[in-house]
């Protein structure tokens, strides 16, 4: 008999809280190894919070939490193991400011025994132009598409991409997909947050939407549509993931 994949992320019963503030309430979630997953929410949802509790940046107050079935903490070395499975692409990312583009990879390629080839990354992301330039000199997209690179150097099995594509033009959003869906094809797990709500359906094969501290809802993004079909004032045909958000919390996830 095949021993079962474990799931990529499980969380049971997760709290983090800063002093009085519970900014995530008992969360309970499983993450499928190979699928790209959705986490959406509004500003000060809890979205973030909790994704810096899977990659390890913080501790919860209580709760599980479990990486390819391994908890954080269990030793260093476990740990290092751990590290170099995953690829992170943080919300604010501080990349040095005087290394070039191709030092900047060559930088972050070092840390992992294995990876990816950095002129590959660079011509990926579509950074050729700027390989030579500083970070210090590079537009907000530019800076964007690196650190999606930066998270992709180390050939990670979980992708964590917290709204990669905030304020990148429409070409450049379009090629972060195409990394995306290459990564999924290659059985990389992504986890990923958008305010973005075409983004989340094109690319996500579920959808978790997380309201102060909790998960509300959980399906595909065609499940959650189908779950305000009949509500008044909805067209079925023209439905969205964001008419969903506005049903579930009143609000919309993103202003324009």
């Amino acid at each position: 008999m095949t021993a079962s994949v474990p799931n990529a992320i499980r969380c049971s019963g997760l709290v983090v809280a800063y002093d009085d503030f519970i900014a995530v309430d008992g969360l309970d979630l499983e993450i499928r190894t190979g699928e790209c997953f959705g986490l959406l929410g509004a500003n000060g949802a809890g979205k973030t919070t909790a994704v810096e509790v899977f990659e390890g940046l913080i501790p919860p107050r209580s709760g599980l939490v479990e990486i390819f079935g391994q908890h954080w903490g269990e030793s260093g070395r476990a740990d290092r193991r751990l590290r170099h499975r995953l690829g992170v692409a943080l919300q604010e990312t501080r990349l040095p400011d005087k290394l070039t583009v191709f030092e900047t990879l060559r930088l972050f390629r070092s840390f992992f025994d294995d990876g990816r080839d950095v002129e590959e990354l660079i011509a990926l992301l579509g950074l050729e132009e700027k390989r030579n330039a500083r970070v210090m000199n590079l537009s907000g997209g530019q800076r964007q598409r690196l650190v999606v690179a930066c998270a992709l150097v180390g050939a990670p099995d979980l992708l964590f991409l917290d709204e990669p594509t905030t304020g990148l033009d429409p070409h450049a959003r379009q090629n972060i997909w195409r990394v995306i869906d290459d990564r999924k094809k290659l059985g990389c797990t992504v986890l990923l947050t958008t305010h973005y709500m075409e983004e989340a359906a094109h690319l996500c094969d579920r959808v978790g939407i997380i309201d102060h501290g909790k998960l509300i809802a959980l399906d595909t993004p065609t499940g959650l549509i189908r779950l305000i079909e009949s509500e008044p004032g909805v067209n079925p045909a023209e439905a969205t993931l964001d008419d969903v958000f506005v049903h579930l919390t009143g609000k919309r996830l993103r202003n324009e």
